[in-house]
């Protein structure tokens, strides 16, 4: 299988991703007896919730260090000293400082919602390439709301993967009033592009939260997080009809890699130009939450 590259807005060069239990991923997406195990056991959520709480436990702390170490994360963005987390998953959502995300002050933009590989499409409608060619979103499924989806099939579609390796608190794109959110149960299947590229129905298939934002210049606006396997805590840290500001924390994902997507009405917000040219050849663009991701039409 082929190595999973990216565009970094921030580096300004293409690169190639380190995929965290990478063997494992290929193994259980790619080989017959993989797939077999894959079925009958990691997709559940049990098999996440065991290792969830093996990741909770004071023993676990012990892989902070060389986690840092092997993946180059900075030490001084993290709101708290790298060796007073008490477990690996209490490392994992940790929380960064201000300076270290800061937030795009244009009235008129939305930025990103969480550090992540970026996919951007103007037209959710007409996307017609995700990872592969001929792979479509299917809206109906992944809202569960077929008059909904009938809403935003014309609109503006960001989806934002998370691998182990990044922050995982995810933020809100714009100003708003958010409502409460509305659970979709399902399984946990990895939304890692080896997975992805395979079939990309596991994101409207996985667990899943929804959140309408109502704003003020950018209408209603649709924010999911989508779980995965090895992530089955889903936590919002928000208040629901409390007026939020752009960049303010939404909530976290416990261990593993995950997705947020952010789903615009029809012809709320134009997208970033390297989102969007990026995304047209199936190659995800790297950024960091609070930067650009488009403005206002």
């Amino acid at each position: 299988m082929e190595a999973i590259r990216y565009f970094n807005r921030h580096s300004g060069v293409l690169e190639t991703e380190q995929v965290y239990g990478e063997g494992f991923l290929r193994w259980s997406y790619g080989n017959p007896l993989g797939k077999i195990s894959l079925e009958a056991f990691v997709k559940r959520p049990l098999f996440s919730k065991w290792y969830g709480r093996r990741m909770s436990t004071p023993e676990s702390a012990a892989r902070v260090a060389p986690f840092i170490s092997q993946y180059g994360l900075d030490p001084g963005d993290f709101a708290e000293p790298s060796e007073s987390y008490r477990s690996f998953n209490e490392f994992f959502y940790r929380k960064l400082k201000k300076a270290a995300r800061p937030i795009d002050e244009d009235p008129s933009s939305v930025v990103f919602p969480a550090d992540g590989r970026h996919l951007g499409f103007e037209h959710a409608s007409a996307i017609s390439g995700v990872f592969v060619k001929g792979q479509k979103f299917n809206l109906t499924a992944l809202l569960g709301d077929a008059k909904l989806a009938a809403r935003y099939a014309d609109g503006t579609l960001v989806l934002s993967r998370l691998c182990p390796v990044d922050y995982h608190r995810f933020h809100f794109p714009v100003a708003g009033v958010p409502g409460r959110t509305r659970l979709i149960d399902g399984p946990l299947f990895s939304v890692n592009p080896i997975a992805l590229r395979q079939k990309l129905a596991y994101l409207w298939t996985n667990k899943r939260t929804v959140t309408e934002l109502k704003t003020e210049r950018f209408g209603s606006v649709l924010c999911l997080e989508i779980g995965a396997t090895c992530v089955g805590t889903i936590k919002q840290t928000f208040q629901p009809g409390i007026a939020v500001e752009k960049g303010d924390e939404k909530g976290y994902f416990a261990f593993g890699g995950s997705s947020t997507l952010t789903i615009f009405e029809p012809n709320k917000v134009k997208l970033e130009h390297d989102l969007v040219s990026h995304s047209a050849g199936q190659i995800e663009l790297y950024a960091r939450v609070g930067s650009r991701m488009g403005c206002l039409a």
